[in-house]
C-alpha cells in the first residue's frame, strides 16, 4: 500500500502529523510475551474439540468446527478469555504424507476465514489439501469470536447515499460529526475492552491457535492484511515458523501503519480504474460505453450524475455506485459484471445497477461487525492525525490526481482522528538472516488495494524470502486463482518447502493471467461475482475497507 507517484509527497506531508501525542501511544510490556506462553502452554493442554458447525456458519457437514480461548489481555493471562471460532476440514491424503495444519487468514481486519475448508474442493488445492488440513478461523472481534460493536444496526444508513469527488465544507462537517459519533459508539457499545483488538494481540492469538491444533510450528498462509500480522507473528514467533505464504502484502513498515498506507491506495486504486475503462473501451461493441477510457469515464459521470438528481430504485444513488464500483478495483471477475450494469443502465434498465449495487437485505444485529473490527484495529495499531485539517490538507491534494478512491477512503478511516481508546506503537517488522526459514510472497504488479511496493518492502524486511511477482496483473489475491504460474510456485513452496531464486534476493516473475472476456448484454443473468474463497475471487476488503458511506 506504498504510493508509487505521490509516496514521496504525501509521505513527507504527513509523518510530521503523526507525532505520537503524550500519553497515547503503548508500547507492548515484556509481560505480554510472558503471557502469550502461557496461554499458548494451556491451549497445547485443552486442544480444540472440533464437532459439528454452529448453523451460523453456514458449512456442509464434512466441515468441523471448534473454539479456542485466548487472553483478552495478554498482559494478564490469567483475567477475562475470548474464545475464537475455529473451522476445519482434515487431510483428504495417507496420514504418512499428511504436514499438518494449514492456518488461512484472508484480510479485512475484520474478516472470518471459516470457509476455508470449503477450498478442499478447488482444482487448484487438491493436491495441498490432500498434505494439509485446512483450518479457518474469525480473528477476535470478528462474527462469534467476541464481535466487536460500534453502532445499532439500525442507525446504518443504507441508501440513497452522496459520495462527492470532492466534497464541500458543509459536507465535510457531517462526515466528521459522523466519524466522531462512529468512534464514541466503538467505546461506549465495546467498553474497556476495545483497546485489546489490535495486531499484535491478532499475531499472539495465532501462537495460541498453533499451539491448540498441537503443531509444533506454524504453516500460514495470510493475504492482505493478513500479512500484516503474518509478519508480526514472524518477527515475534521466528522459531515457531514452519512456512508461511504473503499473498498480495500490506507494507508493513512502521511509518505507514496505517495513515500513509491508507492515502498510497489512492493512486495506485485510480491506475486500476484506468485499466478497468481501457477494458471496456475495448470492447465497446458489446457494452456502447465509449472507445476511449476519457469516454468511459464520461459515461460513469453520466450515470453518477442521473443517480444523485434521482436514486435507482430508490436504493441506489452515487455512494451505492461507487461502492459497487470500487470491486473493479479489487478483481477483474468484476469487469463484465459492472460494465454491464453501466451499460444496460444507460439504456433505460437499471435492473443489474440495483441487483450489483443496493443494499442486500434489511439491518441484522451482524450488520457493520466488518467494519468495526477494521476500525478497532486500525484505530488501536499506530499514531493517527488527530487535526482534520491534516486529513483535509492530505486527501485534498490526493482528490486532485487521483479523484476516484481518495474521499471514500478517508471517511472510511476518520473515526481515528477521534478514537477514545491508546493506540499501540507499530512493531518493526524485520528478521535476520538464518532466523527465519525461507517464507513465499505472492503479489500482482497493478495490485490496487495493497499496491506493490509493499511486497518489495517486505521481502527487504524478512531476510531470505522469496517474491514472485504476476507482472502487469492487478487481482487482489492471486494463490490459487487462475495463473498456473503461479499456483505452481505455491504448491511448490507448501508441499515441500522450496523457494524460486537465490539469497539474498529471491525473485521469480509470472505472466499475467487472461484478461476477462467480455459478456454480451443478452447473457447479463448469467453474470455472477467472483466467489469468496482464496484465488477465486476478492479477499475481504483490506486496509480501507472501502465500504459503500454510511
Amino acid at each position: 500500500m506504498k504510493a508509487l507517484v505521490l509516496s514521496g509527497v504525501v509521505g513527507s506531508l504527513v509523518l510530521t502529523s503523526l507525532a505520537t501525542p503524550p500519553g497515547r501511544a503503548l508500547d507492548a510490556p515484556p509481560s505480554e510475551a510472558r503471557g502469550t506462553l502461557l496461554a499458548a502452554r494451556r491451549a497445547a493442554v485443552e486442544g480444540i474439540r472440533f464437532t459439528t458447525c454452529p448453523v451460523e456458519e453456514k458449512l456442509p457437514p464434512h466441515v468441523t468446527c471448534g473454539t479456542v480461548r485466548v487472553p483478552l489481555d495478554y498482559a494478564d493471562p490469567d483475567g477475562a478469555s475470548i474464545p475464537l471460532t475455529v473451522s476445519r476440514v482434515e487431510a483428504s491424503g495417507p496420514a504418512a504424507d499428511r504436514q499438518g495444519a494449514l492456518v488461512y487468514n484472508p484480510g479485512g481486519p475484520g474478516a472470518s476465514s471459516t470457509y476455508f475448508p470449503l477450498t478442499a474442493e478447488l482444482p487448484a488445492w487438491k493436491r495441498i489439501s490432500a498434505a494439509y488440513d485446512l483450518v479457518g478461523y474469525a480473528p477476535r472481534g470478528v462474527g462469534r469470536s467476541a464481535p466487536v460493536s460500534c453502532q445499532d444496526p439500525a442507525d446504518r444508513a443504507t441508501g440513497p447515499t452522496p459520495a462527492p469527488t470532492h466534497p464541500s465544507e458543509v459536507f465535510k462537517r457531517e462526515r466528521i460529526a459522523r466519524a466522531k459519533t462512529y468512534a464514541q459508539g466503538c467505546a461506549t457499545r465495546t467498553g474497556p475492552s476495545l483497546r485489546h483488538y489490535h495486531s499484535l494481540n491478532n499475531a499472539r492469538d495465532l501462537e495460541v491457535l498453533r499451539a491448540a491444533l498441537g503443531e509444533p510450528k506454524l504453516t500460514y498462509m495470510g493475504a492482505s492484511y493478513g500479512t500484516y500480522f503474518g509478519a508480526l507473528y514472524a518477527t515475534l514467533f521466528p522459531h515457531r515458523v514452519r512456512r508461511m505464504v504473503f499473498d498480495a502484502p500490506v507494507n508493513p513498515a512502521p511509518r505507514q501503519i496505517w495513515y500513509v498506507n491508507n492515502l498510497d491506495q489512492s493512486p495506485a486504486f485510480e491506475r486500476r480504474w484506468a485499466d478497468f475503462r481501457t477494458w471496456v473501451a475495448e470492447h465497446d461493441k458489446v457494452y456502447g460505453l465509449g472507445t476511449t477510457a476519457q469516454a468511459v469515464r464520461a459515461s460513469y459521470e453520466k450515470v453518477r450524475v442521473e443517480l444523485a438528481a434521482s436514486p435507482a430504485g430508490g436504493k441506489v444513488g452515487q455512494g451505492q455506485l461507487h461502492a459497487a464500483m470500487l470491486d473493479v478495483g479489487y478483481h477483474d471477475g468484476f469487469w463484465a459484471l459492472r460494465a454491464t450494469a453501466l451499460s444496460r443502465y444507460l439504456k433505460g434498465d437499471p435492473k443489474p445497477l440495483i441487483e450489483q449495487a443496493a443494499p442486500a437485505r434489511e439491518p441484522s444485529p451482524d450488520d457493520g461487525n466488518g467494519r468495526a473490527v477494521y476500525t478497532a484495529v486500525e484505530c488501536n495499531d499506530a499514531p493517527w492525525p488527530e487535526d482534520f485539517a491534516v486529513w483535509d490538507r492530505d486527501n485534498t491534494r490526493l482528490a486532485k490526481l487521483a479523484p476516484f478512491e481518495t474521499w471514500d477512503n478517508a471517511w472510511l478511516n476518520l473515526p481515528c482522528a477521534y478514537w477514545k481508546a491508546p493506540r499501540s506503537k507499530p512493531l518493526d517488522v524485520r528478521t535476520g538472516p538464518g532466523v527465519l526459514p525461507p517464507v513465499l510472497i505472492l503479489a500482482a504488479e497493478r495490485d490496487a488495494a495493497t499496491p506493490y511496493a509493499g511486497a518489495l518492502e517486505l521481502q527487504r524486511r524478512l531476510w531470505g524470502s522469496a517474491l514472485v511477482t504476476e507482472r502487469d496483473a492487478g487481482t487482489h489475491g492471486i494463490g490459487g486463482g487462475p495463473n498456473a504460474c503461479v499456483n505452481g510456485y505455491l504448491e511448490t513452496y507448501l508441499l515441500t518447502g522450496a523457494v524460486p531464486g537465490r539469497t539474498p534476493v529471491r525473485r521469480a516473475s509470472c505472466a499475467p493471467h487472461p484478461e476477462p472476456d467480455p459478456v454480451s448484454l443478452e447473457r447479463r443473468a448469467e453474470l455472477r461475482p467472483p466467489s469468496d474463497l482464496p484465488g477465486r475471487g476478492v479477499t475481504a476488503r483490506p486496509v480501507a475497507g472501502l465500504s459503500p458511506s454510511s
